[in-house]
């Protein structure tokens, strides 16, 4: 790896925002991929509970060109930025916010991200039934990708948040057309919605740390043939995952989308093809250590 370049006047901030954080990646990944093409940037990672005044810090800041947005603030973020494209406008969420000139611009990385994951892993997805477990900003922008570049057969949605599950239906109702059907997740709908999954993708925090003990699906749900996608990566096999893989299941790991979409990110932040090898290098060495 190349020697980090010396922070100066010059030097192009990026940054994480979210709460928790600390177990974010994204400093690590970030900064390799900057020192590795010789790049005035650095990435730094905050806490942030107060969304509006953490972008209005960024858009005070000549130098601060780059933010990753992380849960919970994806669906907010939109409040306090200028330009949000039409796609992401829909999707009702961001993950990237760049600094141009005097302009906060919005964007998303996530659905991208995930649908190169489930393609790389050879997941055939067309005519297929799509469990999603969660309905939060990473959730809204994958059910939107999904449904407006794939022919499901049907796509449910679970989630204890009944005004976010019910925004996030009619939402995907009215902007894609694709079969949607939602519950109020509880042992009963999901054991119903378990039974007809192809593809199960869990799209909250349960199973992040430092509860990597827990685990939305009793294992006793997965039937022979499903997919299993979680895009927590931390740990980098949940217990979602490791449960699933014990039943003989494809599992697909949350350190496959979170590497698609900071390759994204980062060529956004720079304008330069990001080194994609150095980048997941970094990801595993930290995940296996």
């Amino acid at each position: 790896m190349k020697n980090v370049r010396s922070i100066n006047t010059g030097t192009q901030i990026c940054a994480i925002i979210g709460n928790p954080v600390e177990h974010s990646l994204s400093p690590a990944i970030h900064n390799a991929a900057f020192a590795e093409l010789g790049l005035d940037f650095v990435y730094v990672a905050f806490r942030v509970e107060d969304v509006k005044r953490a972008l209005a810090g960024m858009r005070a800041l000549e130098n601060f060109r780059g933010m990753s947005v992380t849960i919970p603030h994806k669906i907010e973020a939109m409040k306090y930025v200028d330009e949000i494209a039409v796609v992401d406008r829909n999707i009702g969420s961001i993950n990237t916010v760049i600094h141009e000139r005097d302009k906060l611009l919005g964007l998303g990385t996530d659905g991208p991200g995930a649908l190169k994951a489930l393609v790389d892993a050879g997941v055939e997805i067309d005519g297929r039934n799509i469990l999603m477990l969660g309905s939060g900003g990473a959730a809204r922008a994958i059910a939107f990708t999904l449904a407006r570049n794939t022919t499901l057969q049907e796509l449910v949605l679970l989630d204890i948040n009944e005004i976010m599950l019910e925004g996030l239906t009619n939402d995907l109702k009215n902007g894609a057309e694709v079969s949607i059907r939602s519950e109020l997740l509880n042992d009963n709908s999901l054991a119903a919605a378990m039974e007809n999954a192809d593809i199960v993708i869990h799209c909250t925090p349960i199973g992040m740390h430092p509860k990597e003990d827990a685990s939305l699906v009793p294992a006793e749900l997965f039937r022979p043939g499903q997919v299993v996608f979680d895009i927590v990566y931390t740990p980098l096999e949940t217990t979602l995952l490791a449960e699933a893989k014990s039943r003989d299941l494809q599992v697909i790991s949350g350190v496959d989308m979170f590497i698609n979409q900071a390759v994204l990110q980062f060529e956004q932040f720079t304008g330069v093809g990001a080194p994609v090898e150095v980048m997941r290098r970094v990801v595993m060495e930290h995940l296996t250590s």
